[in-house]
């Protein structure tokens, strides 16, 4: 291959408008034509007792697995099956009561013509994705959605580029219709994404989270401070549970410490309960764990108890440990 001179940075940005301006229009144009096929294939979707297998080949096969996944991370069960490995076994998978999403652009890819051949005695029904409306895959499937695109970003008007995000965006468009009409929401989300960000915060629960035990940093009301410390230090939460007949009736904090001395000075001979904050608020185990840092954040609490039901002690919340936790 020989070599050829760097292009200025005016024709990189210049090449780059052109890609965007062409990709943007083939996406207006599709806009344009969504139809009573696209409300029709989201209602095979929504009805179907089975599963969606997504199946292409080539660049069309990328968008496949994209566009599978993207349905089985929003409510709708779905796979993405190879269309060339399909034909040596992995059809298989497929099954009568599934629905057989086909993509291709020219609608003519061998592999998906003989998988559509077979699918079809097994009953499957079949939405075709193609910019060809008058291929054998459009004529062969029980629904045809049409993706044509004017031209490809391509130059040369050969590689996928417009006719590959027309596919996707209208992939995405199905899976948002579904999702939409499931009612799916962010705590559906969470569960098919339990090790994300938005899994972690939705679907972490107090009890998951909190001290318990042996743990926690206990004394009875009528401890003396200075025997106090040493059971707030060893604890590591920067207070103690003051507790009478197992239930809770106060926290004493570092910052109730430090109030203590500057108010009286000297206070060797008090006991917690003269220092200890009243009422202290609280949390129930089965509760989101986000739903704890909220109420902390709002209070601007560094500590917060868990009790049950009946209101006797089950555990503490440390700031810091929603923090080890990835909660917030």
């Amino acid at each position: 291959m020989h070599a050829h001179p760097q292009p200025s940075p005016e024709a990189i940005r210049a090449s780059a408008d052109r890609t965007f301006g062409i990709e943007i229009q083939a996406l207006q144009a599709l806009q344009g034509r969504i139809d009573a096929h696209f409300t029709q294939a989201v209602g095979l979707i929504l009805d179907c007792p089975g599963r969606v297998v997504v199946t292409g080949i080539g660049k069309s096969g990328h968008v496949a697995r994209k566009i599978a996944a993207t349905l089985a991370s929003t409510g709708t069960p779905a796979f993405f099956m190879h269309a060339a490995e399909a034909i040596h076994g992995d059809l298989g998978m497929l099954t009568g009561q599934d629905i057989l999403l086909a993509i291709s652009y020219s609608g003519s890819a061998q592999e998906l013509i003989t998988i559509i051949s077979v699918a079809k005695r097994m009953g499957t029904r079949i939405i075709a994705l193609t910019g060809n409306a008058d291929s054998e895959l459009a004529r062969s499937a029980d629904l045809a959605l049409d993706a044509a695109v004017d031209q490809e970003a391509c130059p040369l008007n050969l590689a996928p580029t417009a006719s590959t995000t027309a596919a996707l965006v209208l992939g995405d468009a199905i899976a948002v219709a579904c999702l939409e009409a499931r009612g799916f929401n962010r705590e559906d989300f969470a569960r098919s994404h339990p090790g994300g960000a938005l899994g972690r915060r939705l679907l972490t629960s107090v009890a998951d989270v909190m001290r318990s035990g042996a743990a926690l940093p206990r004394v009875a009301p009528d401890t003396l401070i200075p025997d106090a410390l040493p059971e707030m230090s060893s604890k590591g939460m920067g207070m103690v549970i003051v507790l009478e007949d197992k239930r809770p009736v106060g926290l004493f904090t570092d910052g109730d410490l430090r109030r203590m001395i500057a108010q009286h000075g000297d206070i060797r001979t008090l006991p917690v309960s003269a220092g200890m904050s009243r009422h202290p608020r609280s949390i129930a185990a089965d509760a989101p764990a986000i739903e704890a840092a909220s109420t902390m954040d709002a209070h601007k609490l560094n500590q917060m108890l868990v009790l049950d039901s009946d209101g006797l002690l089950l555990g503490a919340l440390h700031m810091h440990d929603l923090l080890a936790a990835k909660v917030i």
